[in-house]
């Protein structure tokens, strides 16, 4: 395909949504949206793309604006059949589904919210409400995982959070760090079965159990193209849990579930600041799962052209609500200017 938000990982395509998943509302109107998230290397391309303005205004006239219901995935038994017909490749030393080869499954009729042929037909990698971005990889991905090592972020014994999800790696970076438990969240169901669980089940085998070093996104050997079969190593996923929609909606699910919970002692999100729109949202869930001596580590551009979010504005934000402390840690001026934020809430320690 010859769109994306220039930085990602491959193409798209699918078949229709599922009505249950969904709370629609009224639209809201929406700036255009045009450049914006990104990613490196084999898993890279440049900025992201919405559509032609005209594609832009008849999608709003057609539809609602619509949340999805949150949803919890189970991890099915069988494990191989998670990897069947799925290409590996690798990236910082980690494992992940070849992009194209699951969109073509999901042409077969593997996407029931037909995100990928609603994201072929708008010529987008974002549709705000609809598809999310989660089938690709963003470059400030890996400048949060380059930051870990750098800043020697300790996930042991810790309960971490990967929010907005896509492929899962900074999750599996927490798990290959002996954290004791990852969560994924992802808007859309879709993802969450096809790259997800996954991306998860190739990094916790056997064969993919090395840690990866944030500078080297090449492999020194050719991935495997197809994954042997899944020998999971002891408990990994056992500390993981899956869950899809939207932000609100599954932090409303965790804190309401009969299942025991605990607040995260770490909370990871790359490139989901893109939208001023989502920030009400985002704040309220971060601040409601956080633990009170918790940490968030965002990664984010310093500003998504087209859309109108960024680091800067997302900061400002922050600052008004007067929940949160924040920090910048690092900036990366190489190309677009990217940045990590810690954030801490105002009565930890």
């Amino acid at each position: 395909m010859a769109f994306r938000f220039n930085f990602c990982i491959d193409e798209n395509e699918s078949n229709e949504p599922e009505a249950h998943d969904k709370m629609c509302f009224p639209k809201r109107k929406q700036d255009s949206i045009e450049k914006s998230k990104q990613t490196p290397d084999t898993a890279a391309d440049p900025s992201p793309r919405l559509g032609t303005e005209k594609h832009q205004e008849e999608m709003l006239s057609k539809t609602k604006f619509c949340f999805k219901a949150a949803k919890e995935h189970s991890i099915p038994e069988d494990l191989d059949k998670v990897l069947e017909n799925k290409v590996m490749e690798t990236v910082s030393g980690l494992y992940y589904i070849k992009m194209s080869v699951v969109e073509m499954m999901c042409l077969d009729g593997a996407d029931r919210e037909g995100i990928v042929s609603k994201s072929v037909s708008s010529h987008s990698d974002l549709i705000p409400g609809v598809y999310e971005g989660g089938m690709k990889i963003w470059e400030c991905t890996f400048d949060l995982i380059d930051y870990f090592s750098e800043a020697k972020i300790q996930f042991t014994n810790k309960t971490v959070l990967d929010l907005g999800c896509g492929a899962g790696l900074l999750g599996i970076v927490a798990l290959r760090g002996k954290a004791e438990k990852v969560h994924f969240q992802d808007y859309n169901s879709t993802v969450i079965d096809e790259i997800t669980l996954p991306n998860v089940v190739a990094n916790c085998t056997n064969k993919g159990s090395r840690m990866g070093s944030g500078d080297n996104r090449t492999t020194s050997k050719p991935p495997s193209k197809r994954p042997r079969n899944a020998e999971c190593l002891p408990d990994v996923l056992t500390k993981c849990r899956f869950f899809s929609g939207e932000w609100s909606e599954v932090s409303r699910l965790l804190l309401s579930s009969n299942k025991p919970f605990s607040k995260y002692d770490i909370i990871l999100t790359s490139e989901t600041i893109y939208n001023p729109d989502y920030y009400s949202a985002l704040h309220d869930t971060l601040s409601q799962l956080l633990d009170k001596n918790g940490r968030v580590y965002l990664a984010s551009k310093a500003h998504y052209f087209g859309v109108g979010g960024g680091i800067y504005l997302f900061e400002k934000f922050i600052e008004e609500r007067n929940v949160f402390r924040t920090s910048i840690v690092k900036i990366i001026d190489k190309g677009l200017q990217r940045c990590i934020m810690e954030m801490a809430l105002k009565d930890s320690s």
